[in-house]
């Protein structure tokens, strides 16, 4: 088959005639492509893209000669190997009244291309308002997303065509297409397009609270997302909307443990201006300041150290946010923990100290900082390590801790019995 069959269309060949015609279409000149119908060139000739006579024809608004083109048999729906119809290209150029001509002559509005574009996403995503008007205005659906997942409205937000966003949103009486454009707004810390997003003439206040904590299917919230990338304005807005500012996603994430754990400092400060619970859990256990431990966040941990923080939390495996800066090698955390009286043997349900952390990690600054401060280095363990000797790093780290000034052997014990941990 040739390569330059188009699919539903005839089979051709690209002779130098069926170059020209497609040359002339481009050009608009209507006495050449009449001329080359008459001498036998297939109306469907297409180029190496899948572009026939219409589409380029279409492209630069041609208007006339579309016409003529549909009038001596064209498919209207006919799609490049792209999945684009002359409608889609016409869109996509802002070619407004060949838009209306091919919509009049019965192209279908909601065709989708390959990768799920409406003519009515092109036209938004070029800022083509007109067109964009008049497609809505022809049952065009803003509904449909593309393969990304990507509406008309998202991409005119992501882009920052405003004139598009208002008149998408004007049309959008049910609410169904505002998300995940919100989204993008909290991602782009956007009030502007936020604020129109959660507008509406009709009830707004009940309409805005609906919406602003509608979640993506991982179960964020738009505020969960400002949170992430430290957003404050948007993230303001939000909350003055009708935030949940304890909504938890799935594990139970609320905004301010995605903020604590991305030490958003400025961020993790409105949260809890704004009354956001400061020992929330997750599934797992963790509250923000494990968050923020666990990821060196110093700042972070001081806040929220200042604003009460428990201390001395857990998971559900009994870590407390020491053992989490230890695990890090996080040295300030620990310091600044230690100086908020965290127990230095504070121990796990297996009864792991925060040095038996260290230790494992192979976290020499940690190691000598938790000794500094007293920690026991005889602290016994229900549940260690077997074939120790085997993890060079925890061998380093033992052999460091002896050298220091409490030249204590550490004491170990495996699952079954107990024994000094030697240089060998």
């Amino acid at each position: 088959m040739s390569i330059f069959a188009v699919q539903s269309l005839p089979q051709s060949t690209m002779s130098d005639s069926n170059t020209s015609f497609l040359r002339a279409a481009r050009a608009g000149n209507i006495d050449k492509v009449l001329e080359f119908l008459k001498n036998g060139v297939d109306i469907s000739t297409c180029n190496q893209n899948g572009l026939n006579a219409l589409h380029l024809a279409a492209k630069e608004g041609h208007k006339d000669l579309v016409e003529e083109l549909l009038e001596r048999g064209a498919p209207v729906d006919s799609s490049t190997k792209k999945g684009n119809t002359a409608l889609h290209i016409a869109s996509l150029a802002g070619q407004r009244e060949v838009v209306r001509l091919l919509v009049k002559r019965g192209a279908d509005v909601n065709s989708q291309s390959q990768n799920g574009f409406t003519p009515l996403y092109m036209a938004a995503q070029e800022n083509h308002l007109e067109v964009v008007r008049y497609l809505l205005e022809n049952e065009g659906n803003q509904s449909i997303a593309t393969e990304d997942g990507f509406t008309p409205l998202a991409i005119a937000l992501q882009q920052g065509h405003n004139s598009v966003v208002s008149l998408l949103l004007e049309h959008d009486t049910k609410g169904k297409v505002r998300l995940p454009a919100l989204h993008i707004a909290a991602r782009k810390d956007d009030t502007k397009s936020a604020a129109l997003l959660l507008q509406n003439d009709h009830n707004a206040d009940v309409q805005s609270k609906m919406m602003v904590n509608r979640t993506t299917e991982s179960g964020f919230t738009p505020l969960h997302i400002a949170a992430h990338y430290g957003n404050v304005n948007v993230s303001t807005l939000l909350l003055n909307r009708g935030a949940a500012v304890d909504f938890t996603a799935r594990n139970g994430i609320t905004p301010l443990h995605v903020a604590s754990k991305r030490g958003n400092t400025n961020m993790v400060a409105l949260l809890l201006d704004r009354g956001a619970q400061i020992d929330a859990k997750t599934r797992d256990g963790l509250t923000p300041l494990h968050c923020a431990a666990r990821s060196g966040h110093d700042p972070a941990v001081e806040l929220l150290l200042e604003k009460g923080a428990p201390i001395l939390a857990r998971t559900k495996n009994g870590l407390s946010p020491l053992h989490m800066s230890a695990q890090g090698d996080h040295v300030e955390c620990v310091k600044l923990l230690l100086q908020h009286k965290a127990p230095v043997d504070d121990v796990t349900l297996d009864y792991l100290t925060a040095l038996h952390v260290a230790a494992h990690c192979g976290h020499y600054r940690v190691t000598k900082l938790l000794l500094d401060k007293k920690a026991n280095p005889n602290a016994r363990a229900l549940v260690f390590l077997t074939n120790i000797h085997k993890h060079i790093n925890i061998t380093q780290t033992i052999k460091y801790i002896q050298r220091l000034e409490h030249g204590q052997k550490l004491m170990v014990v495996t699952g079954k019995s107990w024994g000094k941990v030697t240089d060998n």
